[in-house]
């Protein structure tokens, strides 16, 4: 889910690594460890976002700016990389918790962990999460009309 989120293997590992070390500091076991972890996890992700954006505007850099060093040579590679990119572009475009909900729900978690991860009313997740499907794929079908 982190890795969704982030785009970046490392660094949703790194996070993760910071969840579960949270977890054992705070001597004792949450109500619901999977949802208090899956929190923990997108708050330090956001953390870490706001620290590499404010070090990126430091610095004149804006992330991403740089091609990547490899080429794929297949073209299914290629669609494949084009696909993710509009998938990926596509999820920038909504609000954070839309994205959270969709990646969440893709990644398999029910609408009671997503509601507790995200403290939501559990009732609201379906229309929350219809909304954020709709959401995409008016950004997805944008960006697929754009080419």
């Amino acid at each position: 889910m982190l890795v969704r989120l982030s785009g970046e293997p490392e660094l949703a590992a790194d996070v993760t690594q910071e969840a579960f070390v949270s977890l054992y500091r705070r001597g004792s076991m949450p109500e619901t460890p999977e949802a208090w972890l899956v929190t923990v996890a997108l708050n330090r992700l956001r953390n870490e976002r706001a620290k590499s954006g404010r070090h990126a505007r430091k610095l004149g850099v804006i992330a991403g700016a740089f091609p990547s060093p490899s080429t794929p040579t297949l073209s299914e590679v290629a669609e494949a990389r084009s696909a993710r990119h509009e998938v990926r572009a596509a999820l920038e475009t909504l609000d954070e918790r839309e994205r959270q909900l969709l990646v969440l729900r893709s990644e398999g978690y029910s609408y009671r962990d997503i509601a507790a991860a995200l403290s939501l009313n559990e009732a609201s997740v379906g229309t929350l999460l219809a909304r954020a499907r709709r959401a995409f794929l008016a950004a997805y079908g944008e960006s697929d009309a754009s080419r």
